[in-house]
C-alpha cells in the first residue's frame, strides 16, 4: 500500500470491550511481546483485564486506558511486521498516545508509566458530583455552544467536551445541567441527542486537579521532539486544536491541557482530507473514528481492525 494517502486511527476511551486483544494476542508473537512487556512495567494483569473483564472493571478509567492503548499498540505491532505504514497518525484523547508511540516521539516504557498515571488520575481526582455526557447529532457547533454557554452562566455545569465531526458534538457537565441542555438542544432542532455511559466530566476544567498531578508526570519524561520532522515518520495531530506537531510545540504543556480542553477530531478530520488522505485505518478497539470520517467523506475508503476476522478482511482488500 502506498503510505502517502494513509491515515491511522487509534480509538478513545468508551470502545473497550470484554475479550479485545485475544485472538491477536494467541496468534502473534509481536502482539504477546507488547502485552507482556506492558505488564511487566507496569505491574497490571492487562492480560486478564482485556480478555477477561469483568466489564465493571475494564470499565474502570485507570484500566480502560492502559486496555485500550496496548490493544491499539498490539494491533498496530502486527501491521508494522507486514510493512503497512502511514503518512498521518492521530488518536482520540489517550489514543493521541499511541500516535505519538508509532511517531517515535514518546517511548514505549515512558508511554505505559504515563498512561498508568493518567487513567489513574482522571479516574480518582474528580470533584464529588454527579456527571452525564451526551452526543449531540445535527445541529451545528455554534447553536450546541451557545446553548451550553447560556445554562453555564446561570450557574449550571455544561461544556462541549468532544467535536466528532461536523455532524457530532459530545458535551460534558452535571446531570442536572445535561438534563437542561438536552431538552433545549432538542427544542433547538437538534436532530438525535444520545445520553452516553461515560460518566466523568473528561475533557472539562473539572479535572483540573488530575491535570495539574498529570503535569508533574510529564516532567520526569523525554520526548524525542527531533523525531517530529523526520519525514520516515508519520505527522501527528494534535487533538487540542487539529494541527500538526511540530518541533517547537511545549508538548508536555499540551498533553496535560488536554485533560482539561475539547478533543478537535473534527478540526482532525479537515486536516487529514487537505493533505489527500484517501484511506484510514482504525487501529483498535471499535469502529468509531472511521465511523466520523465516512460520515464527514463517503469517498473515502475506511478500515477498523480490531481482531483476527478484520485484519485478513483488511489485508485481502488492501
Amino acid at each position: 500500500m502506498d503510505k502517502t494517502n494513509i491515515a491511522f486511527l487509534f480509538p478513545g476511551q468508551g470502545a473497550q470491550y470484554v475479550g479485545m486483544g485475544k485472538d491477536i494476542y494467541d496468534k502473534y508473537e509481536e502482539a504477546k511481546a507488547i502485552y507482556d512487556k506492558a505488564e511487566q512495567i507496569s505491574n497490571m494483569p492487562i492480560k486478564k483485564i482485556c480478555f477477561e473483564g469483568p466489564e465493571e472493571l475494564l470499565n474502570e478509567t485507570e484500566n480502560t486506558q492502559m486496555a485500550i492503548f496496548i490493544t491499539s499498540l498490539a494491533i498496530l505491532e502486527v501491521l508494522k511486521n507486514k510493512e503497512i505504514s502511514a503518512k498521518i497518525s492521530v488518536g482520540l484523547s489517550l489514543g493521541e498516545y499511541v500516535a505519538l508511540v508509532y511517531a517515535k516521539i514518546l517511548n514505549f516504557e515512558d508511554a505505559i508509566k504515563l498512561i498508568q498515571k493518567r487513567g489513574k488520575y482522571m479516574g480518582t481526582m474528580l470533584p464529588k458530583e454527579e456527571y452525564s455526557m451526551a452526543a449531540i447529532m445535527g445541529l451545528e457547533t455554534e447553536k450546541i455552544e451557545e446553548i451550553c454557554k447560556q445554562i453555564y452562566d446561570k450557574g449550571g455545569f455544561v461544556v462541549p467536551a468532544n467535536y466528532n465531526y461536523s455532524g457530532q458534538t459530545v458535551i460534558s457537565g452535571t446531570t442536572q445541567a445535561i438534563d437542561k441542555a438536552i431538552q433545549n438542544l432538542k427544542e433547538a432542532g437538534a436532530k438525535k441527542v444520545i445520553k452516553l455511559k461515560t460518566s466523568g466530566p473528561f475533557h472539562t476544567i473539572k479535572l483540573q486537579k488530575a491535570k495539574e498531578a498529570y503535569e508533574q508526570e510529564l516532567q520526569k519524561v523525554t520526548f524525542n521532539m527531533q523525531n517530529i520532522d523526520n519525514p520516515t515518520n508519520p505527522k501527528v495531530i494534535k487533538n487540542i486544536d487539529g494541527k500538526f506537531y511540530t518541533p517547537q510545540d511545549n508538548i508536555k504543556e499540551i498533553l496535560a491541557n488536554h485533560i482539561i480542553s475539547p478533543v478537535r477530531f473534527d478540526k482532525a478530520i479537515k486536516l487529514m482530507n487537505e493533505q489527500n488522505i484517501k484511506t484510514y485505518i482504525e487501529i483498535g478497539p471499535g469502529k468509531v473514528l472511521s465511523g466520523f470520517v465516512k460520515k464527514e467523506h463517503n469517498e473515502h475508503t475506511t478500515y477498523h481492525i480490531n481482531d483476527i476476522q478484520t485484519l485478513q478482511e483488511f489485508l485481502e482488500n488492501k
